[in-house]
């Protein structure tokens, strides 16, 4: 298949001759009646009822005990492990095949990723290959899971669910309950994806929200922590809003916190963007589908919702034949004025995370060489 083809066709999909970003955000609703309302208030940083209300909605959507807005994603994924005990010099397992933010949100509060191989029923972490890590380099101590060979405790997992695909949770918190291991899931980029009727990021201890301008819904900037339990919620509004204890005027504060509020402005945007949400994500499928009919019988094979999944299918990903054929594509596509691009370059071949212990990434590398994003906005779909 040619690119040409390629770019012919999401064109037709999308009815326009401009330059077709990957996945460009889009305020067709209230967005601007309700952030008027926050200048028009005053209230436009970190105290307002858009935050209320938007954590409120996210609760309702998805079913988590209680949610926490956050500043971005990052800071999101910080605080959640933070909350489920990560400390300085932990060892944390993840995917070498994810965003960086991943990561970065372990390097600054001190701890070490330990990168697995993902599942190439998920392109998330895979359950075999953490299993078969933790079995050659892991035993329970009293202090619960040690690597054998770096003596350091090995705290938590974090798996990503790559592209809004969500990873094989059940098998993964079973290895994690018989390795006495938090697991808090990366789900910023699955607000809306389901694993067997549960919403991502409600499965493990906690998880962790993006809605940066790319994602499905946005704030601007922003993120959200979802908490499996209440008391767990409550004490992570609290540790993300400088540990300020409650009075009419005094400024105490009873532990070292994070400053990771969302303003008040921001989560206006999110309030009128999760009023459009359900209409996204059926426009997404609708996009879904018919990049799978494209794709079907050729050599190029469409990244499609594992079984046990509903995807919301933020980045549509397709798997080249081969890594020609994959720049081929990214080149040609490009210089057309169709935004498509590689996945993220492997953490391990970035400098800071060069050192980290890592298993067999054969399957991680095979994505990494064949993998393209396509465009994927779903309200430029025509009707």
């Amino acid at each position: 298949m040619k690119p040409s083809s390629i770019v012919e066709f999401v064109r037709d999909t999308y009815q326009t001759n401009d330059f077709i970003p990957l996945h460009a955000p889009t305020f067709n609703g209230n967005e601007k009646a309700y952030v008027m309302e926050t200048i028009d208030s005053t209230f436009v940083s970190s105290v307002g009822k858009f935050v209320d209300d938007f954590e409120h909605k996210m609760e309702a959507f998805t079913g988590t005990a209680k949610a926490v807005a956050t500043v971005n994603g990052t800071a999101a994924l910080h605080a959640a492990l933070y909350m489920a005990g990560v400390e300085r010099g932990d060892l944390v397992v993840t995917q070498a095949l994810t965003f960086v933010a991943t990561c970065n949100a372990l390097y600054h509060m001190g701890a070490e990723p330990i990168f697995v191989d993902v599942s190439p029923v998920s392109l998330g972490l895979c359950p075999k290959a953490l299993e078969h890590y933790l079995e050659e380099h892991a035993e329970i101590t009293a202090q619960g899971c040690v690597h054998k060979g770096r003596k350091q405790r090995i705290k938590a997992v974090v798996p990503m669910h790559t592209f809004g695909h969500p990873v094989e949770l059940d098998e993964l918190l079973a290895v994690c309950h018989k390795w006495q291991l938090a697991l808090v899931e990366d789900a910023a980029e699955s607000l809306g994806s389901f694993y067997k009727g549960k919403h991502t990021g409600t499965l493990g201890e906690f998880g962790a929200v993006s809605f940066n301008g790319n994602k499905i819904i946005t704030t601007g900037g922003g993120g959200m922590v979802l908490c499996r339990d209440l008391e767990d919620g409550k004490r992570t509004k609290h540790v993300t809003t400088t540990a300020k204890v409650p009075h009419p005027f005094e400024f105490y504060h009873d532990e070292a916190g994070f400053n990771y509020r969302m303003p008040n402005l921001n989560a206006a945007l999110g309030c009128a963007q999760m009023e459009v949400l359900e209409s996204y994500l059926q426009q997404k499928r609708v996009l879904a589908a018919r990049y799978q009919d494209f794709f079907a019988g050729g050599d190029f094979a469409f990244v499609t919702e594992p079984s046990y999944a509903q995807s919301n299918y933020w980045l549509n990903a397709v798997i080249c034949p081969d890594s020609d054929m994959r720049d081929a594509l990214l080149a040609g596509t490009n210089e057309a004025g169709v935004m498509t691009r590689p996945i993220w370059q492997l953490m391990h071949r970035l400098p800071m995370f060069a050192d980290a212990p890592r298993g067999d990434l054969t399957q991680s590398e095979y994505i990494e060489a064949h993998l393209v994003n396509l465009p994927s906005t779903p309200v430029l779909l025509a009707g």
